[in-house]
This record gives structure tokens, C-alpha cells and sequence, in this order.
């Protein structure tokens, strides 16, 4: 179970096709993970995620799922894949960045971070152990080591302090793991997460200590949250060279388009990130051609499809209206276009590597991607 095995490589970049088995299927590589937060896909049902978008795997959320419904309640549907109906595969992130994101309300400790929930402020303490426990509960088959995700910028001096605690709790996470047993029949990799700001020093030292753990998988986190694209690539380039070639990596939260094309010519295999779903409930849609604001004036009385590949049964016009209607569907067909977008420009990366022409390829996708329909 969890064997990762590269199928072709690309002269020209790092970039690799592979497949990953899990206790829920086999997913190609590389692959993007839409984000199902709260146990689901906003405004994208399963039926669709599987049918039409071809997802092998989304992305559940620790901290909400710990909110709500709760643990009983997942211990008692029998995990996640059960509560929510989905039958293939689950990661999950450990809530470290909602931790972040939540800076108000929490103080981190050695022992863990202190928070008050955002729905009713109770008070509530997340450990690497509980974490751990909490995410077995869920079910998922990829589950993440609890981390603190640094802000951008940071000191120095920061970003080592919160490397430092990171280690210390994926040892805890680690000792967890192994004195416990997953709840509902089916084994869970868990996935160290490298961090150390955008000081190079730091993340090699995180790399290397992540390498070394010997895990199934390896992410990489504390990136996209405000940095120049410049310095994400650099680091993650940095950290690629580092981590073994022989287990998948995985960029938390990346990103555009582009983001991710670039990213996979430097050796990463697994993303997710909230933005084709974010950004289609305000009415932007991506597309191979580039990107277009459906508020915009200019597609009122535009008949053409959508996209010809992606969306072809439904009009820019006819979007564009329940946009500024706000009507419930702008948000399941902007949200499913973008979707099948992200899943479809991933699966041509994989098609190119294989083909042996990714880089140009690649090069070519990222100039059109920036253009403004």
C-alpha cells in the first residue's frame, strides 16, 4: 500500500509522471486535490466530483471537521469516506494553517496551540497527539503532521523557533501514529511537513530532518501565504533537491495555473488549493486562453460556450446573467468549470512528461494562462 512509482521523467525539468496507490484507489501523478473543507466541495456535489471532474482524491480539513460535525459523529458514520459518500481516496490536513490563520484567537506552546473556536469561542487545545487521534478518526488515507505554518514576512528568528517546534511535534506526531491503530480497516500514510519561512538555510535544515523520517510522503508547507512567486519557486526548487526523488511531494495550498505548472517542472507531484472554487463564486473562470470575470459587461450578449473544451453547454451570456443574478447555479457551473480546468491542464502536464515535450509545452501554457479574456 503507498507505493509510489515513477512511470517517466522529463529531460528538460524535474518534473516527473508517477502513480500512487492508496487503500482508495490509484491516483496519477501529478495531481490536484480539490478542497472539500467541511466535507464537501463548495457548491460541487460527489456525483459530479467524480463523474465529471474525475477528482481521485479531495481535501478534508482537521480544524472544521473537528468543529463540525464533530468526532463522534464521524466515529459513528463509520469515517469520512462514509459520512460524505466518497469512495475514493482522502487526504487531510492537520489544521496548522487555520491555526495561522486564526492568529487573534490562539497561542502556540511547546505543548500546542491554544485557540478559541470561531463558531462559539470554546476553548480548545490541538496536539500533535490529539491531532493525530482526531484524524484517524476521520478516516482520511493521507493524513498531515501537525505544524505551525510561519507568516510571511517573519524574522529569522521566528521562522527558526517555529521550524524548531514543527520537528518536535512531527516526532510527537510520529510516536502517535505508531501507538495507534487506523479505526475502519484501511491502513493512513503520514506526510511530515517541511517549513522555514524563505530563509535558504532553514529550509534545508527542515528538508533534510523531513528527509530523513523515512515517511511515505513529503509535503511542503508555509508557502503561498504572501510571498513573491519568485521566492515560492526558489524555495521549493531549494527543497525539491533535498527531499528524496523517490516519494511524492506535496505543495500545500498552490496555487494559480501557472503556479502549478511551475511547480511540477520543479519535481512536485500532489496540490491543492482553494482558489478555482474561490474565485468561481466570484464569478472568474479559468480557462486555456487565460482568465475571464464573467461580471465583466463585455460577455452580456456573448452566445459562444463558456469553453469549447471545458464548459461547451453553457453560454458566457447565460453565466454572466445568473452572476449578476446570484443565483445558486453561477456557483456549481463556475465552480465545476474551474474544477475540470485544473484537473485537465494537470492530466496534459502528466501527458507531456510522458510525451517527453513538458518543458516547451509548459512554457507555452504559462504565457497564455496570464492573459485577461
Amino acid at each position: 500500500m503507498f507505493e509510489f512509482e515513477i512511470k517517466a521523467s522529463d529531460a528538460g525539468s524535474n518534473a516527473r509522471a508517477a502513480t500512487l496507490n492508496t487503500p482508495h484507489g490509484v491516483i496519477e501523478t501529478p495531481v490536484f486535490m480539490p478542497v472539500g473543507t467541511q466535507a464537501t466541495v463548495k457548491a460541487v456535489d460527489q456525483q459530479v466530483l467524480k463523474e465529471e471532474i474525475n477528482a481521485p482524491i479531495i481535501l478534508g480539513n482537521t480544524y472544521h471537521l473537528y468543529l463540525r460535525p464533530g468526532i463522534d459523529i464521524l466515529r459513528e458514520a463509520g469515517g469520512l469516506h462514509k459520512f460524505m459518500n466518497w469512495d475514493r481516496a482522502l487526504l487531510t490536513d492537520s489544521g496548522g494553517f487555520q491555526v495561522y490563520s486564526i492568529s487573534e484567537q490562539r497561542k502556540i506552546k511547546e505543548d500546542g496551540v491554544h485557540f478559541r473556536s470561531h463558531i462559539d469561542g470554546q476553548r480548545i487545545l490541538f496536539t500533535p497527539e490529539n491531532v493525530i487521534d482526531t484524524q484517524r478518526a476521520i478516516g482520511a488515507d493521507i493524513i498531515m503532521a501537525f505544524d505551525e505554518c510561519t507568516p510571511f514576512p517573519c524574522t529569522y528568528e521566528y521562522a527558526d523557533n517555529s521550524m524548531g517546534i514543527t520537528h518536535r511535534w512531527l516526532d510527537r506526531c510520529m510516536d502517535r501514529m505508531n501507538s495507534s491503530e487506523p479505526l475502519y480497516g484501511h491502513e493512513q500514510a503520514l506526510f511530515p511537513i517541511v517549513q522555514g519561512s524563505t530563509y535558504r538555510d532553514l529550509r534545508a535544515k527542515s528538508a533534510e530532518y523531513i528527509a530523513g523520517k523515512d515517511a511515505v510522503g513529503n509535503a511542503i508547507g508555509g508557502l503561498s501565504v504572501g510571498e513573491p512567486h519568485e521566492e515560492m519557486y526558489e524555495m521549493t526548487d531549494l527543497v525539491c533537491s533535498i527531499l528524496p526523488k523517490s516519494k511524492p511531494r506535496y505543495l500545500m495550498g498552490v496555487g494559480t495555473p501557472s503556479n502549478l505548472l511551475e511547480c511540477i517542472a520543479l519535481g512536485i507531484d500532489m496540490f491543492d488549493c482553494v482558489m478555482p472554487t474561490r474565485n468561481a463564486r466570484n464569478g472568474m473562470l479559468f480557462t486555456a486562453e487565460g482568465t475571464m470575470n464573467m461580471r465583466n459587461k463585455k460577455w452580456e450578449r456573448d452566445f459562444s460556450p463558456i469553453d469549447t473544451l471545458i464548459t461547451p453547454q453553457y453560454t458566457k451570456a447565460y453565466l454572466r446573467h445568473l452572476v449578476m443574478s446570484k443565483e445558486y447555479l453561477a456557483a456549481q457551473i463556475a465552480s465545476t468549470h474551474n474544477l475540470k480546468f485544473y484537473l485537465w491542464l494537470i492530466r496534459e502536464a502528466r501527458k507531456h512528461i510522458i510525451e517527453g515535450d513538458f518543458l516547451a509545452w509548459k512554457n507555452k501554457m504559462v504565457s497564455k494562462l496570464s492573459n485577461k479574456l
